[in-house]
């Protein structure tokens, strides 16, 4: 055998994925810049974050960064085709708040998350659905609608919900939380990040649970 022929077939016999262990779950965070580390280190966004926190915990998963910054309810629904592949086992769905922060109609996220949630659910890929509650800027009846949204799509196809994305920083004041964001106010710093992953965790690690092995 040539020593061209060796290589070819030593090329070929190499796993398709490198990075995708065998037995190693694929986790997909499917988000916004809340996602995506915006402002972050590498490191420290939400994404290495919340994957070394579960491998951890014994936990053995990849978690693929699928956030994208300024991403809408609808961007997401745009790109979730391509964003599922065959290797994604489960899903993290935390969109939303830019959409609230342009003032969009509630109506047309509930349409776009439930679209997503489909795609999800026609792919066999359970999903963790994390929602950011509204604000009040735009009154009482637009964010009792957009918040409405995640229970609903939540119990309608049977996902499990957490009710806010901020929730690790628990129940504290503007003042207080903003020790834990960068300096826009929109955005968790490292230590926010730390915060969040950890209150968050305990929800990854049973959604996983549901992906099986």
């Amino acid at each position: 055998m040539s020593k061209v022929a060796a290589v070819i077939l030593s090329l070929w016999a190499l796993p398709l994925s490198a990075e995708h262990s065998v037995g190693e779950a694929e986790l997909l965070a499917f988000g916004d810049s809340l996602t995506a580390g915006y402002g972050l280190a590498p490191e420290a966004g939400l994404v290495p974050q919340l994957e070394a926190w579960l491998q951890d915990r014994g936990a053995a998963v990849r978690v693929i960064n699928g956030g994208v910054s300024g991403d809408t309810t609808a961007g997401g629904a745009a790109r979730i085709g391509w964003s599922l592949t065959p290797e994604t086992d489960a899903m993290i769905l935390a969109l939303g708040a830019n959409d609230f922060l342009r003032g969009l109609p509630p109506e047309e996220a509930r349409r776009n998350l439930t679209a997503i949630m489909a795609a999800a659910e026609a792919a066999s890929v359970p999903v963790l659905l994390v929602a950011v509650p509204a604000p009040a800027n735009y009154g009482a009846a637009y964010k009792t609608a957009f918040d409405a949204i995640y229970p609903d799509l939540a119990a309608r196809f049977g996902a499990e919900l957490v009710p806010n994305f901020f929730a690790g920083f628990g129940e504290v004041g503007p003042d207080q939380a903003a020790r834990y964001l960068q300096a826009d106010g929109l955005h968790p710093s490292a230590e926010g990040v730390r915060l969040i992953v950890e209150a968050l965790g305990p929800a990854v690690l049973r959604l996983l649970d549901r992906a099986g092995p």
